[in-house]
């Protein structure tokens, strides 16, 4: 009786394995898109580039006092991505006193810009 019932805990056990897993295949397949019709991956690429676009400018105004274009944080190397990741392509507008880097699309689809400021905080329009 006592090994019917830890067969019985092993399968069990196996079953809930193979479920949680299956659950994490869909979450991670890269054939699967958002309700927006954007694949997930490229709209967490350009999120974390606008988070260190957002960290160099940080850096950038601690040693020097002042924000700076995207071309002036990657020729002082506070930066070392590219202008765009397709299908956005990303922009700074200074000012004395912050900053806003976007990333604007430039093909049909959602979101239409993404944005962060010196707060840090990510904000989209549709």
């Amino acid at each position: 009786m006592g090994r019917a019932f830890s067969f019985l805990g092993i399968v069990a056990t196996m079953a809930i394995g193979m479920y949680i897993y299956s659950l994490q295949v869909k979450a991670i397949d890269p054939s699967t898109k958002s309700a927006t019709g954007m694949e997930q991956p490229t709209l967490a690429g350009v999120k974390n580039d606008l988070i260190a676009i957002a960290n160099a400018e940080r850096g950038h105004f601690a040693s020097e006092g002042k924000y700076a274009s995207i071309d002036e944080l990657v020729a002082g190397n506070y930066l070392t991505i590219k202008h765009e990741r397709p299908p956005y392509i990303y922009d700074i507008e200074v000012t004395s006193s912050g900053f806003r880097a976007t990333a604007t699309r430039t093909t049909k689809g959602s979101p239409a810009q993404l944005s962060i400021t010196e707060t840090m905080q990510i904000e989209s329009s549709e």
